[in-house]
């Protein structure tokens, strides 16, 4: 008899296209990478020396999370201008966990969450693992990437939850203060929670960036941050839930998700307890890769003025940048060439669901050195093709 395995996981693991063109021709100019630590991006030398306390020495679980760490992240809350009360933070190993959580909190297997496109493909994964089934809302590009209430309000009847990645990745576009009213009031009047993924909310890449959406009490919220984004440290696994909503809604809420926290525990205690002094110095590490991408986004915007059939549709934050390009070749077919011919990675739009062809998304993120001639390449190569 053969084994069977979860419909939750695809049955075609195999690598596509483009991961076959990459292993056979590793790019010496990658425009995807995501990953700080990576990117030549200057940190302390002694940033982790917190994490030797020896204090980590010994095991003292909290499910919540150590009462010293969520104090630390009421502070970055305090330093963004939105008061969160410690014992409104959960934390977690990261903030793919967060996710995983609060769909096993606020969903039965195959109900529904939805979630605005063009958006990062992770939480599509992580719903789909968590029996979950998700549902679109559409972003238009050509109105700020503003949402549609009236397609929200014909969400599907099982709807449970609304997840907004504020700013959104890749598009950067913030959610305009009037849908976030509009979008709080439809989830108080139909029993949704807010799922906010805030985790590049301190990478604005305009003078004016935006608040936080922590501390709501129209509706049942929850406001996901970490250390992988915040100071650059994914290796280090922490991050958090900051809920928010009504009295009478709030209190439950907590009480569950605490409930399901205890049962992994997940959270390392050394991390916990080195979380005040990562937020405090990692301060310049956070620094120093918003100067990397305001300074990547320049230079793409010079490249670009010189090639009036490109755009740079403008980001309000994040690591990334959209670029768009008339749609002459498939976008799958345009990211081999570039691999195969000038050496060049990008990501094409439809791993995002843009609504239509002739999409890129660059990362802001590599050196500059790099970033520059892989640009150029990339433009030279749209010179020829349009």
């Amino acid at each position: 008899m053969a084994l069977h395995f979860s419909s939750r996981i695809p049955a075609d693991l195999g690598p596509n296209r483009i991961t076959q063109a990459r292993a056979a021709h590793p790019p010496a100019y990658d425009l995807t990478v995501s990953n700080p630590t990576r990117c030549g991006i200057p940190y302390p030398p002694d940033l982790l020396q917190p994490l030797a306390d020896p204090a980590g020495l010994v095991y003292r679980p909290d499910p919540r999370g150590l009462a010293e760490a969520r104090r630390a992240v009421a502070g970055e809350y305090a330093r963004q201008g939105v008061a969160v009360p410690v014992e409104h933070l959960v934390l977690t190993a990261s903030t793919s966990e967060a996710y995983a959580l609060l769909f096993k909190l606020l969903c039965e297997p195959g109900e529904a969450v939805l979630i605005g496109v063009p958006s990062y493909p992770l939480c599509d994964h992580l719903a789909r693992v968590e029996g979950v089934r998700t549902e679109p809302y559409h972003l238009d590009p050509d109105h700020g990437w503003r949402l549609d209430p009236h397609e929200l309000a014909a969400a599907p009847a099982d709807t449970r939850a609304v997840v907004v990645v504020h700013p959104n990745n890749p598009t950067g576009s913030y959610l305009d203060p009037e849908d976030a009213a509009a979008l709080r009031a439809l989830c108080a009047e139909r029993g949704w929670a807010l799922i906010v993924d805030e985790v590049f909310l301190d990478f604005p890449l305009t003078a004016v960036g935006a608040r936080s959406l922590a501390g709501c009490a129209t509706c049942l919220t929850f406001a996901l941050g970490g250390l992988s984004k915040s100071v650059g440290l994914p290796q280090l696994k922490l991050g958090w839930i900051a809920a928010s909503g009504p009295d009478g809604v709030l209190g439950p809420a907590l009480e569950r998700l605490e409930y399901l926290a205890d049962t992994f525990l997940s959270v390392a205690t050394p991390v916990q307890l080195a979380a005040a002094e990562l937020l405090a110095r990692g301060g310049t590490v956070r620094a120093a890769i918003a100067a990397r991408c305001w300074s990547n986004l320049a230079a793409l915007r010079e490249v670009v003025r010189g090639h009036p059939s490109l755009e740079v549709l403008e980001p309000g934050g994040g690591w990334s940048a959209v670029l768009r390009f008339p749609a002459v070749i498939d976008e799958e077919d345009l990211v081999v060439e570039l691999i195969e011919r000038d050496s060049v990675a990008v990501q094409p739009g439809f791993y995002f669901d843009f609504l239509r062809d002739g999409h890129l998304v660059l990362s802001l993120l590599p050196e500059a050195a790099i970033f520059r001639a892989g640009v150029a390449r990339l433009a030279t190569r749209l010179r020829q093709l349009g």
